[in-house]
């Protein structure tokens, strides 16, 4: 690798450190050292797996940089390219001029969101009123987490932008300044389509009054502006605000693609239209069903239910949706561990939800299963089963705030003999 390579990993290690540092994380000498040796340590792992090249990246994403750099970078953002969205394709672009391998400035780009990945979910627990001790732990609880090093240092994709930016979205809307969160919603939302599986909980904010309804109208005109230079460039309007919807067919006829979704209980059977109709009805059942349950307790949602309703939207959404691929539960991932660390009963949870989502990496690097995927589907089930009661616990009145009046106590109280 160049020099250049091992400064830029030198550089995002630093930013780390800082962003610890700054969350007032690193005020003793032991923390200072922890932190220091365990950044290292998940930087020189990162440094292992940056040569590694999948097939994603020399039949991909080798190829569009390569096209960029063939025809004048930025100005070739005008023609139709690849299946990712236009912010990413800016990067790949800009990556056209770099003298740097352009397989490690991909990769490098994904680390730097772990990075912001783990510090949103350290601000996430510690709104659940945790400690330094166990933020620490759950920053580099994400640093190390297996699918977090495998999808960026190994596997080169950037499902850690997309996630970061939903995380700092939600921590944002739930400290109460929606319009940044809607901002990072909607970065999110930019970077990959997969942010939609997170997008409800935006719903849920606004049932804690944390947002306005007419917050929702900044997502539109956020999103105009994140695809503003792409048009300004020469690339069609309505290509770009449409670019999802004209992808859809592009994700593959096959019901299952390595996901423990509810389709790797039936991997033998046929792939039917039918069959994903029922599937893509069913997503939207669950997420109206949950959307509902939180409205009716909206008055006794507090962080910790927040952060359960998000996991649930993140592990049911795509448990019921077809050609589901085995990255698709990278949110989940990162997700159940943040509530993990908030609350002991999920710690189960975050163990489950990384078996699961391994098995489906294992089985696209490896190209073999080492169990099959319906495995990890059972797993996803007992993360909702455990995730569902922690949310009816902080539902059930222990989160009530003590500055409620008499009169709203007994009005929580009829709502909840309503249920």
């Amino acid at each position: 690798m160049d020099l250049a390579v091992y400064l830029i990993l030198i550089l995002e290690a630093g930013f780390a450190l800082w962003l610890l540092w700054q969350a007032g994380l690193l005020d003793t000498r032991r923390r200072l050292l922890i932190s220091v040796v365990l950044t290292v340590a998940a930087f020189v792992l990162r440094a292992y797996c940056l040569p590694y090249e999948t097939l994603d990246y020399k039949d991909f994403l080798k190829q569009w940089v390569a096209f960029y750099r063939e025809n004048l970078g930025f100005r070739s953002l005008s023609y139709p390219l690849g299946n990712y969205n236009i912010p990413y394709l800016y990067f790949l672009a800009f990556f056209s001029y770099l003298p740097i391998n352009d397989l490690y400035l991909i990769k490098l780009l994904s680390i730097f969101f772990d990075v912001v990945l783990a510090f949103a979910a350290i601000k996430l627990v510690g709104l659940c009123g945790k400690g330094k001790g166990t933020q620490l732990t759950c920053f580099f609880t994400v640093l190390f987490l297996p699918t977090v090093v495998l999808n960026g240092s190994l596997w080169g994709q950037c499902d850690s932008i997309y996630v970061a930016f939903a995380l700092m979205g939600l921590w944002l809307g739930l400290t109460d300044r929606p319009i940044l969160s809607v901002l990072c919603f909607t970065l999110s939302f930019g970077f990959k389509l997969q942010a939609v599986f997170l997008m409800p909980i935006m719903a849920v904010l606004w049932f804690r009054g944390n947002y306005k309804l007419w917050h929702f109208a900044l997502f539109p005109a956020f999103y105009v502006l994140l695809v503003l230079p792409a048009v300004l460039l020469g690339k069609p309007f309505l290509d770009t605000i449409t670019l999802y919807a004209s992808q859809t067919g592009s994700i593959g006829s096959g019901l299952n693609y390595n996901s423990p979704s509810v389709y790797a209980f039936f991997w033998r059977s046929p792939e039917t239209k039918d069959a994903a109709n029922l599937g893509i009805v069913g997503a939207f059942t669950y997420m109206a069903a949950l959307l509902l349950f939180c409205f009716f307790r909206r008055k006794r949602l507090n962080e910790r239910a927040v952060l359960a309703a998000a996991l649930l939207f993140a592990v049911g959404i795509p448990f019921l949706l077809p050609h589901m691929h085995e990255r698709y539960f990278f949110a989940a991932d990162i997700l159940s561990v943040v509530l993990g660390s908030a609350c002991i009963l999920c710690i189960p949870a975050a163990a489950l939800t990384q078996f699961a989502s391994l098995l489906g990496y294992y089985a696209y690097l490896n190209m073999r299963y080492l169990l099959y995927v319906d495995h990890g589907a059972r797993a996803l089930i007992g993360v909702m089963v455990l995730t569902f009661i922690q949310l009816l616990y902080e539902t059930a009145g222990h989160g009530i705030s003590e500055n409620l009046s008499n009169s709203e106590k007994t009005a929580l109280t009829k709502e909840e003999n309503l249920l």
